[in-house]
């Protein structure tokens, strides 16, 4: 894995965890409006995967995820950058929604490239 800062490293972990967050609020309300929540679980347990191996490459925190696991979450996190990439490119210089943007960006290139590491060494 590159080399990533301490800073760096607490800025991804406390993006992903947020990210978590928005998700799991976001399953909450469309569960009670009776919405199809199938994309939002799938990327919620995508997310967590990812914080999982972030922490398991930098603090060596065990995690309990089979290689289609991982092979699952690195998809969905890879297919999200995209979208969020081109929410960042319009979004306004110097916004703190585009600070947002940017580290939840490096995060999910980080815990893609953790499942990735991960997967090549097993």
């Amino acid at each position: 894995m590159e080399n990533v800062t301490n800073g760096e490293k607490l800025e991804s972990i406390k993006s992903l965890q947020s990210t978590i967050r928005k998700l799991e609020n976001a399953l909450s309300q469309m569960t009670q409006k009776g919405a199809n929540t199938t994309l939002v679980k799938k990327r919620l347990k995508a997310v967590c995967i990812g914080l999982a191996m972030l922490e398991n490459i930098w603090n060596q925190s065990p995690h309990h995820y089979t290689q289609e696991d991982l092979a699952i979450s690195r998809n969905v996190l890879a297919g999200l950058l995209p979208s969020i990439e081109n929410i960042y490119m319009k979004s306004k210089v110097g916004s703190p929604q585009r600070t947002l943007l940017e580290r939840r960006i490096k995060a999910l290139k980080l815990a893609v490239q953790a499942i990735d590491e991960h997967s090549i060494t097993k």
